[in-house]
């Protein structure tokens, strides 16, 4: 196999690498995007569909935007069910008019493989063995196995997009690197139905029982979460056990004409805050899960990802059109501001909405006046509202 050589060496396909990977090449910067799965396996992942106002303008800036535009739905807002009823934050009334967007993360990659592909971008799949080396020089080099042979990919600059259980972190030295974790006790037991959603907008549930979301992908595909112990597992749910379980947790008005139908997909997520530190080391810069784990609640995973690929999209186009490093100097720590900011909202949204197995009655009364002040005060509902639309970059 013969060697080849990049300007950016892309470790990881998901939706954060082909995204900065499509931004790149619109700017005339050349990359190669390697990944270890299939493309198949990686459109048939199930993840997130709610999208900040600063990812889809990116997808825009991408041009990978028309089918977005046409088929994903702008939200106003959404609702929080507590006590029986459910309150409804304004986003857009208390953030002078932004919106997220509700499109799947599927969907979201579907589309820049096709922007991809348009471009004549080049994706490795099955690369396996990856390898990074002499990332503290001026020459690094990324090498991996294909079908049998090794591949060689000299480069200028590495981005590790390639998760939590990629090569790219476990590649800073042990004495550079500073990993902070937080692991909550329980996990999300979501279920895709081929249903209408249960509400135009989103439902997040806080009730005696635990946790619930009620989501979507379209209007007729439907995602449903349940806060459940992390020693279930997911054959312990019958799609009959789930639903009666979710509507327990809803308010009456939303349960009574919930619709239900069988599981497309079904899977138990844990739970967990993750931050490494620094994000650059030499060559590699790391973005998206590589670098940080957000739980759900907020919905700030693919968001953060996006963030960090904005900042790393603005220090690459600085470095090889202008010759000016300061953004790419200052990655780290301006991506490290904005996703310790979203780690505390997550985790804020966490402890107000779940119920811990340890918690006092004190507990449970502090976390509804903590509720009960969120929807007595404009300043607290703008706060939450300004952090869910996200923050600016």
């Amino acid at each position: 196999m013969p060697n080849q050589t990049t300007q950016v060496v892309i470790v990881g396909g998901g939706p954060s690498g082909l995204l900065l990977s499509q931004l790149l090449h619109r700017a005339g910067i050349d990359t190669i995007v390697l990944e270890r799965q299939t493309r198949d396996y990686v459109l048939g992942r199930i993840r997130a569909g709610v999208l900040e106002h600063g990812f889809v303008d990116l997808m825009r800036r991408a041009g990978a935007n028309a089918r977005m535009d046409l088929e994903g739905v702008v939200h106003h807002g959404f609702h929080i069910a507590h006590q029986g009823r459910l309150d409804r934050i304004d986003l857009s009334g208390r953030t002078a008019g932004q919106t997220v967007m509700v499109y799947g993360q599927t969907e979201v990659t579907r589309d820049l493989y096709d922007a991809r592909d348009a471009m004549g971008g080049q994706i490795i799949h099955e690369a396996m063995n990856v390898a990074l080396h002499d990332i503290e020089s001026d020459q690094p080099y990324v090498t991996y196995e294909l079908q049998g042979e090794t591949g060689r990919i000299d480069t200028k600059f590495i981005v590790g997009a390639d998760g939590f259980h990629g090569v790219s972190r476990r590649s800073i030295p042990a004495d550079v690197l500073r990993e902070y974790e937080k692991v909550y006790p329980f996990g999300w037991l979501g279920v895709l139905s081929q249903t209408p959603p249960a509400t135009a907008e989103l439902i997040y549930a806080r009730h005696e029982r635990g946790f619930a979301l009620c989501s979507m992908r379209n209007a007729q595909l439907s995602r449903y979460y349940i806060q459940v112990p992390l020693t279930d597992r997911v054959e312990d749910w019958s799609d009959v056990q789930f639903w009666e379980e979710l509507k327990r947790r809803l308010p009456a008005e939303v349960a009574d004409s919930l619709k239900t139908g069988p599981s497309i997909e079904k899977s138990i997520a844990p739970l967990r805050s993750f931050v490494a530190e620094p994000m650059r080391y030499g060559a590699l810069f790391l973005a998206g899960d590589a670098a940080h784990i957000v739980p759900p609640t907020g919905a700030k995973g693919l968001n953060l990802a996006a963030s960090d690929i904005y900042y790393l999209f603005e220090g690459l186009s600085d470095h090889f059109q202008r010759g000016d490093d300061g953004a790419l100097d200052s990655y780290s720590e301006r991506a490290l501001a904005r996703i310790w900011k979203a780690e505390r909202f997550s985790w804020w949204m966490t402890n107000l909405l779940h119920r811990f197995p340890d918690m006092s009655p004190a507990d449970v009364r502090l976390q509804q006046a903590d509720l009960d002040y969120l929807f007595s005060s404009d300043a607290a509902q703008a706060s939450l509202a300004e952090n869910y639309v996200g923050l600016p970059y």
